[in-house]
């Protein structure tokens, strides 16, 4: 699909915006794009995948200035499916976006834990307080509380421990010897003992930095003569299970943990095609040229290749792949 292929062969972080910025030209060329009898789609793919979302945001209040309507809005009613989902997700500003997510993921009949359990666990401290600010002002509503409403058990609590932001991503200090008691006291609230003590679990992953638990992990495999990915999966099952796993994985390498989501999304029938727009989308402009590297490393194919692959049959734009500046054609 053009607009995949767009978004995706951007050099640098991925987008970086246009060196020579105006809105206002930008904002009349998507006006056009939408006027009259159907919609000119490249024109709104070299617009918004070769803008930062900064950008975007100027975009927004020229076309409401110019045109008296809402950019986002009128994208909706232009386009459809996987296309409009992409291009609307672009137009969020990125921590009203991730507020937006996990709002979703908890509407409806059913929680998907696992969106939850992904933008919690791999987010900074910083990037959290302004997710759950973001929440509040769109929703009405404490992002904990409503956590809190629609999970339960030690889930909730390993969620609303994420949630605090008391793990320190700042300093990289290590205490080789709190590390060291870290590690025992995993080992006796797991292997050691009958049963498991969840609430260490949690309290050592959700309150320690990265850099002192990648010490616990080795200091752990000592003792246990196992990997602490190993006993987690034999003391815990499910989502639990699955956000302690997901702490460890973005602990050892934040970009192979966003590698592997990707991969997930592809492989077996069918796309999850929102996990795929929400980590393209929210690591576009942070690290997704390291997170696409990393995915060559670990699959042996690239990114951008398989997307192609796997959403491209039956799309409604073809783009020849060697040459990114080309038009497209409808299908």
């Amino acid at each position: 699909m053009a607009w995949w292929k767009a978004w995706m062969e951007q050099e640098g972080v991925t987008v970086k915006g246009s060196p020579h910025f105006n809105p206002d030209p930008d904002a009349e060329i998507l006006y056009k794009a939408m006027k009259g009898i159907g919609t000119n789609e490249q024109a709104i793919i070299d617009v918004l995948t070769k803008r930062s979302n900064a950008q975007r945001q100027q975009i927004s209040k020229s076309f409401k200035a110019q045109f008296g309507k809402d950019l986002t809005e009128t994208l909706k009613s232009e386009l459809s499916g996987k296309f409009e989902r992409l291009i609307v997700a672009l137009m969020y500003p990125p921590y009203r976006y991730e507020a937006k997510e996990l709002h979703d993921a908890m509407q409806g009949l059913g929680t998907k834990e696992g969106v939850i359990i992904e933008i919690l666990a791999s987010r900074t401290k910083h990037q959290l307080q302004e997710i759950m600010k973001a929440y509040e002002e769109d929703y009405g509503s404490s992002l904990e509380e409503d956590i809190q409403g629609d999970t339960s058990g030690y889930l909730e609590r390993i969620l609303v421990c994420l949630l605090q932001g008391s793990r320190d991503d700042v300093s990289g200090f290590v205490d080789p010897g709190l590390a060291l008691q870290d590690a025992q006291d995993l080992y006796e609230a797991g292997e050691k003992i009958h049963g498991t003590d969840e609430m260490k679990f949690i309290t050592i992953l959700c309150t320690r930095s990265a850099t002192h638990l990648m010490r616990v992990f080795e200091e752990y495999e000592k003792i246990a003569n196992k990997s602490i990915e190993d006993s987690i999966k034999s003391e815990t099952h499910g989502s639990l299970e699955e956000a302690m796993l997901t702490v460890v994985k973005c602990t050892r390498n934040l970009h192979s943990y966003f590698a592997e989501r990707l991969h997930y999304a592809m492989k077996g029938a069918g796309t999850l095609d929102g996990t795929l727009i929400r980590n393209i989308v929210s690591r576009s402009e942070i690290d997704l040229n390291l997170i696409k590297s990393q995915f060559k490393k670990m699959y042996g194919k690239t990114l951008s290749s398989m997307i192609m692959v796997n959403i491209g049959k039956g799309a409604l734009l073809s783009l020849d792949l060697s040459s990114p500046g080309r038009k497209v054609s409808g299908k």
